[in-house]
Parts: structure tokens; sequence; C-alpha cells
């Protein structure tokens, strides 16, 4: 069975596939990232499914060597098997419909997947495999031949219409085909998806020459949207590149939003209970990924976004939630799936959030932040924005003085996070500065005032050993409080942001990994070390200019993606195996962020403390 770290993956900003090393499909859902499975043989090897395509999978066709690449800017993946006596290529996509190419952004899905096989050399016996489970594996769909070389695949809510090149054989639980090649020969196959009450799709004309073009219009559309960004020079440009088209990936077309993950219930650690539905759109994790989409040029999903927040919210931050499906609803009820194994038996397999339901305060400062961020890479906001900001200000104020569940979402009794208000103090501070500039009005002495006191509580309260805690009244070390420099409360080289990288280093950090935190927080078992925060923590050593330091950590942090370059949530600090879902949208934010920063400090072009930094500092020195 394929590990966590074993997959690629293709998308059509709609929702996204993983591919294994053997070439099986062992997670797809259709129409969007979050319905349920067709394919989830991640989630139990046995009933939950799968599209197999490529060598034998035993004996003497078996593969002997595999690679993988992706196609230059693009997320179509191919992998190359090298068997005894040939060589075979996999190309995988999830087709495009129809994009314009003046504005890529824009664009429909097939809602299907494509595979084409090449034999490069020699002769090559290949081996289809289809077995699709619907409803996350309760359904087993009827298998009917509609000719030589298409079948039709319906059980539940679901229908899948499979054509291709060659002949396929039906039965009664999948579909197989074996297909005999010598060097030269191609073959094609496409399943789409459809409502079980729709028709068969009407593609017409030649089946070859159409799936050809479906694969070639997807490369175009991949290139083209990789084109229309303003690019980034810099330190790991091809790492950078691969991680905005992988954030693109988890981007949802139709409204602008932004899944965390493409996955649910890969475990953050195997054999535990800590199994997440991350195919949700969390403000603050898309808030963040949209600023790093920003760094390459792309802006036009970050105003996609903004337009789908107001729409989600109705205009009322007082009614925001931290997540929502992709297409804005707000129920996500948590539930557990018993038929399922789990990843390695790892269970519960969870569908929905039941985090959606918490408080968690730092979102209305993400919001404004992404907003002045926008702004400064020169995006403009509408009247509506500002006005819809400028209520976020206003909820802040009402709000900050409250407990919740913070960053890393407790499911334990709320806490005073201290990551929770700087971002309220950072949503203040950046409400003030785009009211000076014109951006937006409002009530700019009372967000001046409350950040004020917001600096206070922070330097008081969130420091009372000299060094930023977890929350107050919880002097324990979190990883979140090395975002205290990031966010531009205090420089790194302020003796309170100095003494807080080291403590959580001392308390955290386990080589180039650093845990979230070591404490109890009301779930049972253990988890790996998140990625985002060695993340960080490197961002810290930028910005203190240890580059030695940070080129060592980097590197070994880059290390951890899999070999086309995809990063899951967290890893085992003693194996360096991938945890968690993936591709996970905050590590590869992370990624293009830390090394657009080491760019700029090996260019000597890192921003001086601003204006915010100061103020914080003079806050301090009042208090003393």
């Amino acid at each position: 069975m394929n590990g966590i770290g074993d997959y690629g993956v293709i998308g059509d900003c709609h929702s996204l596939a993983l591919v294994g090393r053997d070439g099986s499909i062992d997670w797809c859902c259709f129409p969007r990232f979050d319905s349920p499975s067709v394919f989830g043989r991640v989630l139990d090897p046995d009933r939950g499914g799968h599209f197999a395509l490529g060598p034998a999978p035993a004996g003497s066709g078996a593969a002997t060597a595999t690679s993988r690449r992706y196609l230059p800017a693009t997320n179509v993946l191919c992998t190359r098997f090298e068997v005894e006596g040939g060589v075979l290529e996999l190309t995988d996509c999830m087709p495009v419909a129809r994009y314009d190419p003046e504005h890529p952004a824009r664009v429909t899905a097939q809602r299907a997947l494509l595979r084409r096989v090449r034999c490069l050399e020699g002769q090559v016996e290949c081996h289809l495999d289809l077995r699709p489970r619907p409803e996350y594996g309760v359904v087993t769909p009827r298998f009917t031949a509609t000719s030589a070389t298409t079948c039709a695949v319906v059980g539940g809510p679901d229908a899948l219409w499979v054509r291709a090149t060659d002949r396929l054989h039906p039965n009664d639980d999948h579909v197989a085909a074996r297909w005999d090649f010598r060097a030269g020969d191609e073959h094609f196959v496409e399943m789409t998806w459809t409502p079980a009450a729709d028709p068969e799709p009407d593609e017409g004309g030649d089946p070859r020459a159409s799936m050809a073009r479906h694969l070639d219009d997807t490369i175009s559309f991949w290139q083209d949207w990789f084109a229309s960004g303003g690019g980034y020079e810099g330190e790991h440009e091809r790492t950078v590149h691969r991680s905005a088209l992988i954030l693109k990936a988890l981007t949802y077309a139709p409204t602008g939003a932004v899944v965390a993950a493409g996955t649910t219930s890969l475990p953050e650690w195997a054999g535990n209970t800590r199994n997440w539905d991350y195919r949700f759109t969390w403000i603050r994790d898309a808030t963040l990924t949209l600023s790093a989409l920003t760094i390459v040029g792309s802006l036009a999903e970050a105003e996609a976004f903004k337009g789908w927040l107001e729409r989600t919210g109705a205009g009322r931050p007082e009614d925001l939630q931290i997540m929502y499906r992709v297409t804005g609803e707000r129920l996500l009820p948590e539930i557990e799936l018993d038929h399922l194994s789990g990843h390695r038996d790892s269970r519960p397999v969870r569908v929905g959030n039941a985090a959606a339901g918490q408080r968690q305060l730092d979102a209305y400062g993400q919001v404004i932040e992404a907003a002045h961020l926008f702004v400064q890479a020169g995006g403009a906001l509408t009247e509506s924005n500002g006005t819809f900001l400028s209520r976020v200000a206003d909820q802040i104020v009402a709000t900050w003085q409250q407990p919740d569940q913070g960053i890393w979402e407790i499911r334990d009794d709320p806490r005073h996070f201290v990551h929770s208000k700087l971002c309220c103090w950072v949503g203040l501070d950046r409400a003030v500065r785009l009211a000076g500039a014109g951006h937006i009005t409002g009530a700019v002495s009372a967000w001046t005032r409350e950040r004020d006191r917001l600096a206070d509580w922070l330097l008081g309260e969130g420091a009372p050993q000299g060094w930023f805690v977890q929350a107050g009244g919880h002097a324990v070390a979190d990883a979140s409080a090395l975002q205290v420099p990031a966010l531009g409360f205090l420089p790194v080289s302020h003796p309170m942001v100095a003494e807080t990288v080291e403590v959580v280093s001392r308390d955290l950090r386990d080589g180039p990994f650093v845990h979230r935190y070591l404490v109890p927080d009301g779930l049972p078992g253990q988890e790996g070390a998140f990625l985002l925060c060695s993340f960080w923590l490197l961002d810290c050593l930028i910005h203190a200019g240890r580059l030695d330091e940070a080129d060592t950590l980097l590197d070994s942090l880059l290390d951890l993606s899999n070999d086309v370059g995809v990063f899951s949530e967290m890893v085992d600090p003693a194996t360096g195996e991938a945890l968690g879902n993936t591709p996970q949208a905050f590590t590869h934010m992370a990624v293009i962020t830390s090394c657009e920063a080491l760019t700029a400090a090996r260019r000597g072009r890192l921003p001086p403390p601003d204006e915010a930094q100061a103020f914080a500092s003079g806050a301090l020195l009042r208090r003393r």
C-alpha cells in the first residue's frame, strides 16, 4: 500500500486526485474536493476503491524502476516504469473543460480523469484495474459494457462513463483490461463523472483525438496560468514554482475558495485517532495561501477570494465562521465512517469538521492582514471591500478579550491564546494603516485604542517571564509565538523575541523539526512534527541574519517533500515519514514565503522593522 509520501497530485481547481508511485489513483472525489470519494484506497485498501494502470503488478512484467515528474509549469504528472524488456510512460491529469486564456483563473472542469499510456522502448504488458467505490466505499456500482471500448458504471448518486482506445472488460465489481504494447504504441483512457440521472456525455468524433485534445488543453491551461503571474526569481525557484502550482490546484475556481488540504483523515500519527477532514476553507489558511500566491504574481485568486468571503459572511463579520465548504455552506457536521479501516489502521475516518463551530479570534486579524498585503502588492479595494473590512475591525474591538480555541483548534476549554491576541492586534494595526492611506473608513480612534490595549496585554500576560507563552495563565512553549516578528509586533532582534526563539528551540525542536506544543490539549494520542512550525523558525533565523543556519534548516526541510515536490502536513521526526493530510496548503505556503524571505535577505532587501514594531517597542518602554 502506498504511504502518504508516495502520492503525486493532479487536479482541475474543482477537485483533486492522488496518484501513487505504482500508477494507482487511490483518492479522488467528484465533483468537488469535499464530495464523497469515488476512489478511497488511501483510507481502506479493501473497501476504498482505486484506479490502477501500469505494468503487471507482480511477476516478470512488474516494474524494476519507477521515476516521476510533472510536465513543465503544469499539474500534469508523468510516471515512467522500467520493466524487463521495455519502458512504459503514464501521463495523468484531471482535464479542464474550458478557460479564458486572458483570465486563466476562470476555469471549468470536465469532472474527469484522463490517463495516457505510451510504450517508449521494447515491449510491455499494461494492466488496467478500475474499481470505483462511490460514497466513501459504501456503494459497489454496476458495470455495463456499452461498446467494446466503453462502459457505464452506475451506483448510488454517481455515474462514471469510461472510454478507452482499446478493449475494456467490465466484470461484476470492476473494469479490467490488458494491453500489449510495442515501442511507439499509445492508448488513452478517460473516466467522466456525472450525476446518476444524467445521460452519457456526448463527446462525438474520434475518441483518440478528443482525449488527446483534452490533454493538450489541460497542459495549456496550467502553463497559461503559470505564465500569467509575475513569476518568482530567487532561492529554490523550482520548488517555489511547484508549491505555487499545488496551491493553485487547491483553489475552487467557481467561488475562489481555497481548501486547507486535498484529503480527509490521513493520520497525524500512524494508528492514532487524530484524523481530521481538511477539505474545507479555513479563513486563516486561505488568506495565508493567497498571500503566498501574490509573491509569485497571482492576484486573481486573491480577488476571487475577497468576493467569496464577503458573500459567505453576508457582509456581517459577526456571523463569520472559521471555516466553510468551498461553496459557502456553513454546516459541517463531523461524522465517523466506521466501515473504513483508515490509513494504516488509523481510526476513525472522519468527514466534516466539528471545529467549524469554534471561536478562533485570529481569523479576523488574518482577513485584514491579507487585505493589507493585497493592497501592498498593487491590488485595489472596492467600496464594498472597505465596508466589510471596517466591520471586521469593529468585530475585533468587540471580541478580542474573549477566550477562544486558537490556531490549533484545541478541543478543550477555551483560553486566552497569545497567537489569537497577536492576530487581533495585527488586524487593528492594519485597519488603522488602511484607513490612514484612504483605503477604508471607520472607527479609527476605537481601533487605535484597542490596538494599544492589545499591545499591553501581549507584553504583560502574554510574556510574563520575558518570552511569549502559549496563553495567558499557561506559561509553556508554543511554536505559534514565532509569529511575533513575522506579523510585525516586535523585531526578531528584540530580547523578548530572541528569548522566545530560544525557548521554542529548547522545548519543541527536534533537529529540523518543530512541534506545535508538547502539553495536553484535550485529545488522546500523539502527533508528528508540524512542518509549518519549522518554517516559522526558519523565518526567525532569516530575519535575525543567521543565514548559514537558515540555509541548513531550509535544505533539511525541502528534503522532506516527496520526489515530485509534494508536502504533507506533518512528519515523523524519527524517520521523516510524511504524516497528515496532503497536499497541505500551509506547508506549501510556507515554502514560498520562506524562500522569498531568504532571497530578500541574500540580496539585502529584507524590510527594516516597521512602524508597527516601533509602536510595540514603545509600548514596552511605557510599561517599564
